[in-house]
């Protein structure tokens, strides 16, 4: 069963004292940068992500005390609950780090980053291949992760997507042989004009939010499309 458990008390969701996603929004010091500065589209995203995840645990727990009670057998609609509530975990845990606020100097080891991509492409078509060794800032997973997204999109009939660093570059690549990339999209990457983002969709905002993440890291992206294959180097 999931090892999520729900924090939530009597009076609803309580805050996360050692919340990774974090960010001091007290009233600044004369001079210094307030709120206004701060990602709130990033805060947000953290914010929601954070409260979804008790009550997707409580569901976990009810579910196993569901399978408890029946002396651990389960039928095919307590394993539809339960897989269904595994699927949504791994989303939020991966949008979180996606969409969410990356805190100053927080970094992510492999494990957690090869645990969250393997959780969310479980019994799926896509499978994602982590080549980078060690611990990696938070914000450049979060740029990653961004463009695994917009390699998903392309990926309609399944496929591998590996990222990896060079140590001074990164890279991510797909293939498949049906690939489904929309070329005014992934031309938003390397910094298209703005009325190409003009249509864009709720579903596509990673081609957005991936130019606006890298450029806040002083990073250009690049993307290379063929019939079979794309490639993006950052």
């Amino acid at each position: 069963m999931s090892k999520f458990r729900s924090t939530e008390g009597p009076a609803g969701p309580q805050p996360d004292d050692t919340d990774p996603d974090a960010t001091d929004l007290a009233a600044p010091s004369h001079g210094a940068p307030g709120p206004a500065s701060t990602d709130l589209a990033a805060l947000v995203g953290s914010r929601i992500c954070h409260d979804l995840i008790s009550p997707l645990g409580a569901v976990c727990n009810g579910v196993e005390l569901l399978a408890m009670a029946g002396g651990g057998e389960t039928g095919p609609e307590i394993a539809l609950i339960e897989e269904s509530v595994a699927n949504a975990t791994a989303r939020v845990r991966f949008f979180r780090v996606a969409f969410g606020h990356a805190s100053p100097g927080a970094s992510m080891g492999r494990p957690e980053v090869e645990e969250i991509l393997a959780d969310l492409t479980r019994g799926g078509r896509i499978a994602v291949d982590w080549r980078v060794a060690g611990d990696v800032a938070r914000d450049e997973v979060k740029l990653a992760f961004l463009l695994v997204l917009c390699f998903e999109s392309a990926l309609a009939f399944g496929g591998r997507i590996e990222v990896s660093h060079d140590g001074s570059a990164w890279h991510a690549r797909a293939r498949h042989d049906r690939l489904r990339a929309e070329p005014s999209l992934w031309a938003l990457l390397g910094g298209a004009d703005g009325a190409a983002a003009v249509g864009v969709t709720a579903a596509q905002a990673q081609f957005l939010l991936a130019p606006a993440e890298a450029a806040r890291q002083g990073r250009q992206l690049r993307a290379v499309l063929t019939d079979q294959e794309i490639v993006v180097t950052w």
